[in-house]
């Protein structure tokens, strides 16, 4: 399973704006700085994830992009179906010809399905409130304290 530019930069711009945004709206020329993403690919990928409803815009000078809901209710599996479709990997052997189809089936069954079943158990668990935590965490690490 590979996930794209397209699910992997969307993902670390929803993160951005849950971690940068509380409740306002942050124009997405800032979010393509502090991430180093081109804003015009930004500006496809979030053309996507606004017509499906898990960020809104504003228009005009205070204007960007928000999470439409909380982001303890945005899951990664979320974000990543809507970016790249179903997530897993490739159950079927396209090229196996003459091969026992039984066999196809027990492969398909006991190991490709159950380790979908995995990936969007795991992603389906995983909230953007999850990654921000995460974040925050990891740079309360990093900051020095200066007593003088």
């Amino acid at each position: 399973m590979n996930i794209s530019t397209k699910g992997r930069y969307g993902l670390r711009a929803m993160v951005d704006i849950a971690v940068h945004s509380l409740g306002e709206y942050i124009p997405l020329k800032i979010i393509a700085e502090r991430q180093s993403i081109s804003e015009n690919y930004l500006e496809q990928v979030f053309s996507v994830l606004r017509k499906a409803d898990l960020v809104k815009s504003a228009r005009g000078s205070q204007g960007g992009y928000t999470l439409s809901k909380d982001a303890s209710k945005i899951t990664v599996g979320e974000v990543l179906r809507i970016l790249e479709g179903d997530l897993g990997i490739t159950g079927d052997d396209h090229g196996a010809l003459g091969v026992d189809k039984t066999i196809k089936v027990c492969i398909n069954t006991i190991v490709w399905q159950k380790v979908n079943e995995q990936i969007n158990s795991v992603m389906d668990s995983v909230t953007l409130q999850d990654l921000v935590e995460e974040y925050n965490s990891l740079n309360s690490e990093y900051t020095l304290d200066f007593i003088i």
